[in-house]
C-alpha cells in the first residue's frame, strides 16, 4: 500500500466522507512562470472550496508523497520552477528514495490521489500521443495512467500540441471512458473545436458523478476523461494558435527537445509566440476544470 502524507485538512475530508478534488503540482513548477504559477495554483484551490470541495494539491516534498500542500509548499514549488523534478508514475520512486522534491504530472498526481482515496482531478488538458509518434513513439504516460487508474480527470481535452485524434484512438483501444461537457466535440485546450466528436457527450456534473459511481461499482478499473472546453470568452483563435504550435514544433525538432522535456518546451514557446494570450487562456480553463470537478465531486459524495 502506496503511504501518502495527507493535509489535516484533506484527511479529515476523506475520512468524514466530503467531497475532495486533486490538483497537479507540474503546472506549477513546470507549466507557469513566477508569480503567476504560485497565484494561479491558490487560486484554483480557492475555486474548489467555493464550489463546496477540499483541494488535494499532489506533489512529492523531501521525497513523501503528499496530498494537500501547504501555502509555503506551493510557493517553494513556484520560486524553484523547474529545478523541481517533473515526475511521473516512473519517477516516484527514484525521487522518494534519494528524499527529492517532485513536481507531479497527470500520471503522477493519478498515482497520488487514486493512493489517498481521491477519485476526481482537475488539470489543465491529459498529455497523448504527440504529433509524430510514429516515427519517434512519443506517446504520453497519462493515457497508461487513465487505463489503469480510477480518478476521473477534468480538463481542457488534449494539449492542442498533440495528435487529438489519435489520442483519441488510443484511449478507446485502453477503454478508458471520454466525455465531453456541454458539447458533442472533443475540447482542444486553448480552442472550444478540435474537429474531432467525443463518444459522450453531458451537461450535468451529476450524471457525470453517476457515471463515475456506476464504473466503480461495476468493478471496471480505469479512469475517465471529462473534456470542458474553455470558457467562449477566453477562446484563442485557432489560426493563431496553430500558428504558434507549428513554429514552437519545428524550434524543438531543430533544438533535438524531446521526451518530457517536450510540453513545457512547446507551453513555454506558444506563451512567448502569442505575446502572452496562451497562459491567460491556460489560468482561465484550468481554474474553470477545478470548478467542474469540484461539482463533480460534490455529486459523488452524495450519491455514496
Amino acid at each position: 500500500m502506496m503511504n501518502v502524507k495527507l493535509s489535516k485538512e484533506v484527511s479529515e475530508a476523506i475520512s468524514e466522507g466530503k467531497p475532495v478534488v486533486a490538483l497537479e503540482s507540474t503546472i506549477i513548477s513546470h507549466g507557469m512562470p513566477y508569480p503567476k504559477n504560485v497565484v494561479t495554483a491558490l487560486e484554483c484551490e480557492e475555486t474548489a472550496r467555493n464550489n463546496g470541495a477540499v483541494p488535494a494539491t499532489c506533489a512529492i516534498i523531501g521525497g513523501e508523497l503528499c496530498a494537500g500542500l501547504t501555502r509555503d509548499e506551493i510557493e517553494y514549488l513556484g520560486k524553484a520552477g523547474t529545478r523541481v523534478t517533473k515526475v511521473s508514475r516512473r519517477d516516484i520512486p527514484i525521487i522518494a528514495a534519494r528524499k527529492l522534491d517532485g513536481a507531479t504530472t497527470v500520471a503522477g498526481t493519478m498515482t497520488i490521489a487514486a493512493a489517498a482515496g481521491i477519485s476526481v482531478f482537475a488539470t489543465g488538458g491529459i498529455g497523448g500521443v504527440h504529433r509524430g509518434a510514429e516515427k519517434t513513439m512519443d506517446i504520453s504516460a497519462d493515457l497508461e495512467e487513465l487505463a489503469r487508474t480510477n480518478v476521473a480527470v477534468v480538463c481542457s481535452g488534449a494539449k492542442s500540441i498533440l495528435d487529438i485524434g489519435l489520442t483519441l484512438e488510443y484511449l478507446e483501444t485502453k477503454g478508458v471512458p471520454v466525455i465531453s461537457y456541454g458539447t458533442e466535440e472533443f475540447p482542444a485546450f486553448y480552442t472550444r473545436s478540435s474537429g474531432f466528436m467525443a463518444p459522450y457527450m453531458s451537461s450535468s456534473a451529476e450524471e457525470i458523478a453517476r457515471i463515475i459511481a456506476a464504473r466503480s461499482r461495476i468493478g471496471l478499473d480505469g479512469g475517465m476523461v471529462i473534456g470542458n472546453p474553455v470558457p467562449e470568452e477566453y477562446e484563442m483563435d485557432g489560426e493563431t494558435i496553430d500558428r504558434a504550435i507549428n513554429e514552437a514544433l519545428r524550434e524543438a525538432d531543430a533544438s533535438g527537445i524531446n521526451g518530457k522535456a517536450i510540453t513545457p518546451f512547446l507551453l513555454d514557446r506558444i506563451q512567448r509566440l502569442t505575446g502572452g494570450e496562451s497562459l491567460e487562456t491556460n489560468i482561465r480553463l484550468v481554474k474553470n476544470n477545478v470548478e467542474l470537478a469540484a461539482k463533480i465531486a460534490v455529486s459523488l459524495a452524495s450519491a455514496c
